[in-house]
């Protein structure tokens, strides 16, 4: 374990806020296309709760048990093009083929770990490019925080205020005071749902493998490269922007053994966070880099609580006004974007390719299957290559 710091004494209020967002924004985010990834192998409801409850537990096991170990910020998450590819390539699979596509993918993300290959590729990125990569990733969230302004203006733009108030006033207290502004509102305005709450004990259905070769190609090597790809590299370009050296290779063998041992419950893919991390990265969850991990340590406590008790997220979900989390989300991650496009373009020889790199990113693009991470970096890449043989 990493350094001899008390987990009590670092926690504070703005790293268990923070926390608590990153699985807000994490669940809502997503949660919809994992149900959508269960239904196309024919989940039952049992099974589908199971997947929750594997993805839950592994989550919270490593992003605490790695955040812990590091005494840095390192948050995982389930990885979400995967399950968008569940939902298309999983069709006429049966449950235990996919569940047998999944351990291989687990396997190949631990071999990845193991060997070391991905994070010699990740040390060959410019730094300039990896932050430029995160703040292409993060801009979506900004830009869907201030089009709520459009369905609920009264919240969001009360909670833009309480922002801008806490960023004057109370600069540590900023996004738990957006948060809090915009429950009090919502609870004014009866916008918000707890009835729709089942707090009830999820019960594990293990689902014996089998691997057939239809499901080797069609789902297991498509699920490891888009997992690598578009979750753990801009994950990892997070953790390097924000100024942590956590070392990759023992992060990604944490997650492939996490994915290949939960995998016979439902747990597809697991992977390095990149937004929600930042969320736990940033100013916002502590003025101290060094008490941050604190925050994806509460983040994990709640993933590992929430997949208990899987049968609570879908009420958790529909308790909250969609605009409330778009909001909080994003006024959370703009001093990430600011500091992530800062450093990309401080360096005048490499700007071009930078902005090219966050430009592609946020742009949504997606080819062959691989998100707007993968291509980002690739065209931003080649764009300074010729940069650099020019000159």
């Amino acid at each position: 374990m990493a350094g001899g710091r008390s987990f009590w004494r670092d926690l504070s209020l703005p790293a268990v806020v923070a926390g608590i967002v990153a699985v807000l924004v994490g669940y809502t985010s997503s949660v919809v296309i994992v149900f959508q990834a269960a239904a196309a192998l024919g989940a039952t409801p049992a099974q589908t709760a199971s997947w929750l409850w594997a993805l839950g537990l592994g989550m919270g096991l490593t992003s605490a048990g790695l955040s812990l170990w590091y005494r840095m910020p390192v948050l995982t998450a389930w990885s979400t093009p995967g399950a968008a590819l569940l939902a298309t390539a999983g069709a006429g699979l049966s449950m235990a083929e996919g569940i047998g596509a999944f351990i291989v993918c687990g396997l190949l993300i631990t071999a990845a770990g193991i060997t070391g290959w991905f994070a010699r590729v990740m040390d060959r990125i410019p730094q300039a490019l990896a932050a430029a990569l995160l703040a292409g990733v993060l801009t979506r969230f900004a830009f869907d925080a201030f089009l709520s302004l459009r369905s609920q203006t009264l919240l969001v733009g009360a909670m833009g205020l309480a922002y801008l108030a806490g960023r004057r006033w109370w600069p540590r207290y900023a996004v738990p005071g957006v948060l809090l502004a915009g429950i009090a509102l919502a609870a004014l305005q009866g916008q918000l749902h707890w009835g729709a709450v089942d707090w009830q004990w999820t019960v594990p259905v293990f689902t014996p493998p089998r691997f057939s070769l239809a499901a080797l190609v069609g789902v297991a090597l498509p699920l490891f490269v888009v997992t690598m790809a578009s979750q753990n590299l801009p994950g990892v370009a997070a953790q390097r922007a924000a100024g942590y050296a956590i070392p990759v290779s023992p992060a990604i063998t944490a997650t492939g053994l996490a994915t290949t041992v939960l995998a016979p419950f439902g747990a597809y893919a697991l992977n390095l966070a990149a937004i929600t991390a930042s969320i736990c990265m940033g100013r916002e969850a502590s003025a101290d880099p060094a008490r941050r991990y604190t925050a994806p340590v509460v983040a994990g406590v709640l993933y590992a609580a929430l997949g208990l008790a899987g049968g609570a997220v879908v009420g958790l979900i529909a308790a909250f006004p969609k605009e409330l989390v778009l909001a909080v989300a994003g006024f959370a991650l703009l001093g990430t974007i600011a500091g992530g496009l800062a450093a990309a373009l401080k360096d005048e020889h490499g700007r071009e390719a930078a902005l090219i790199t966050y430009l592609v990113t946020a742009s949504g693009l997606t080819l062959a299957g691989i998100g707007a991470a993968f291509w980002g970096v690739v065209i931003g890449a080649l764009a300074l290559g010729v940069q650099r043989f020019r000159a």
